[in-house]
């Protein structure tokens, strides 16, 4: 499968996955700093963005996704990293394929099981959005707040609505496939060898996706190479909460 990318700047490169429900335009305004010093290439996983929907979510497959990226773009052992969902497939990539890494960032996520239960009001806000009744943006807002409260969250969900050439509204995002695999989402990553390579973990101060049990012995098991960094007072988007602790932590382990 070939995804989607957008590509920019010039050096060692970096490659960002984004988290479930986003796309690389998440990433816009880190990876254009990023871009002043490194070739950075912001990816839209399958069934995000504007890359190929598939009925299949797993992330074997979405791994084998970037494998081939790399090699359509003759990267040589760039940096990987990934938020949420993309970490773990930043994770399940550097375990599979060790070799084409130089270094593996992962932005607050663990690789252990999650029960994805947190992910039901999403999924019913979504869901509740009658694409064929939706006129403007405003509507489907409307819509999602019977589900979702959180402002916030719902202007994040609604950058996947477009409008197609007939005018009418669609989704980015292919949320049949990943209702039916949402389980998956937060399968546990497990690999026979570890990832010897170095590997930072930054986690939010106010988040639980990566918990102390994970820090002390769950990412050491797989990643003996690593070390987590937390950055105080911001949730599990602390890329956008804290936007300059990530740019400085991730330059930083880029020239160590």
């Amino acid at each position: 499968m070939l995804l989607h990318y957008r590509e920019q700047g010039q050096g060692a490169p970096l490659v960002i996955l984004h988290g479930l429900f986003g796309t690389l335009d998440n990433w816009h305004t880190l990876a254009k700093r990023w871009a002043e010093h490194h070739r950075v290439i912001a990816v839209d996983l399958r069934n995000h963005g504007r890359s190929p929907h598939t009925e299949e979510h797993t992330y074997e497959l979405m791994s084998e996704d970037v494998r081939e990226l790399f090699v359509q773009l003759q990267l040589d052992a760039p940096t990987l990293l990934g938020h949420s969902m993309g970490g773990k497939v930043a994770m399940r990539f550097a375990l599979d394929y060790p070799d084409l890494l130089a270094r593996l960032v992962v932005l607050d996520i663990a690789p252990s099981f999650s029960d994805m239960l947190h992910q039901d009001n999403i999924l019913a806000g979504l869901h509740a959005v009658d694409l064929p009744l939706v006129e403007n943006r405003q509507q489907a807002d409307e819509m999602m707040a019977q589900h979702i409260k959180q402002d916030a969250v719902r202007q994040f969900l609604l950058k996947n609505l477009y409008r197609r050439e007939d005018h009418s509204f669609a989704w980015r995002l292919n949320l049949d496939a990943l209702t039916s695999h949402m389980a998956h989402v937060g399968a546990e990553i497990k690999a026979p060898q570890p990832f010897l390579k170095p590997a930072l973990f930054v986690r939010g101060g106010k988040s639980d996706y990566i918990t102390t049990e994970d820090k002390l012995h769950v990412i050491p098991a797989l990643f003996p190479n690593s070390q987590v960094e937390t950055i105080p007072d911001v949730g599990h988007w602390l890329h956008a909460e804290a936007p300059d602790k990530v740019f400085e932590l991730v330059n930083a382990f880029m020239q160590g």
